[in-house]
């Protein structure tokens, strides 16, 4: 409802009387002033009262306090901004890493073999046939070797992941450096002793045969001896027929055409067989043939 207030006018000083305007030109200040009367006040009370119902009495209403909303300080805004974008990626890579390992695209189908010589590529992948199917992510090189252990031919192998379906991998075989001979067969032999596979016919392959004499040659004996034909470069293994050891120390050699090299002990093997197979390079003399290669002492070499 419209308010009945009524504006007064009160004039400086010199002036009187209530509801009345001082001459403009009077000294003084022009107060202007409303007041509400009793009727105002209660008035006011019963729009107030049909304004909010929940509010019989009459009461003051407030309303809910009202609090001042200040703009966010730019850097923390933008550090909240970057904290979301880490977050938002940080997820995204978990899920394109997990689909990536156990996605079934990437499962294993094909496996191709490199470095082999004794052994058939067939084999290794037969040895690696518990890993078909698995998604390539989830093997490890670890994993292959174990698989390959069995396999004794082999001394290290490497694997290569090749998305979408297939495993390269690649072996490195031991070396056979000499014949055991056992019973009927002949052991072939690698630096270590490890036997990688049998023959019955010592001829068709160009290793020495290590002597043992009667008895089972000493282990010792034993190391010594492959440790001189590991060393040697395969063209000169290639031209010996057997190889013996009295002691350690004495490791002896004999070429096929029964020419004998003293190699002494294992010491300086790289140094003895170079120069093993320089001598071995020098034109034969017909009327001063060389029976004896001794290559113990390797800066000052004797022929005789």
């Amino acid at each position: 409802m419209p308010s009945t207030r009524r504006p007064t006018y009160r004039g400086g000083s010199g002036t009187g009387g209530s509801g009345s305007r001082p001459p403009s030109a009077g000294t003084g200040t022009d107060v202007i002033s409303a007041s509400k009367t009793a009727t105002d006040t209660a008035a006011d009370t019963a729009v107030g009262r049909s304004r909010n119902p929940q509010n019989p009495q009459g009461t003051p209403d407030n309303g809910p306090g009202k609090v001042l909303s200040f703009p966010e300080p730019k850097g923390k805004r933008r550090r909240r901004i970057l904290l979301s974008t880490i977050g938002i990626v940080a997820v995204l890579m978990a899920g394109i890493v997990a689909a990536a390992v156990y996605s079934p695209v990437l499962a294993l189908r094909t496996v191709t073999v490199e470095g082999t010589k004794m052994l058939h590529p067939d084999q290794v992948q037969a040895a690696l046939a518990p890993l078909q199917g698995k998604p390539l992510p989830q093997i490890s090189e670890e994993e292959v070797t174990a698989l390959l252990k069995p396999l004794v031919q082999v001394k290290d192998v490497t694997a290569k992941a090749l998305p979408p379906a297939t495993l390269q991998v690649h072996v490195t075989e031991r070396i056979p450096v000499a014949l055991v001979k056992q019973g009927k067969t002949f052991q072939l032999v690698d630096v270590d002793g490890v036997q990688l596979s049998t023959t019955a016919d010592a001829a068709s392959v160009s290793l020495p045969v290590i002597d043992g004499g009667s008895g089972t040659l000493p282990k010792d004996l034993f190391q010594a001896i492959t440790a001189v034909l590991g060393a040697l470069p395969a063209d000169v293994l290639a031209r010996l027929s057997n190889a013996s050891a009295a002691s350690a120390d004495a490791v002896e050699l004999k070429l096929v055409d029964g020419q004998t090299i003293v190699w002494g002990n294992a010491g300086e093997k790289e140094l003895k067989a170079r120069v093993l197979s320089a001598l071995l390079k020098v034109p034969a003399d017909p009327k001063n043939p060389v029976k004896v290669y001794d290559v113990s002492v390797p800066r000052h070499p004797v022929t005789r």
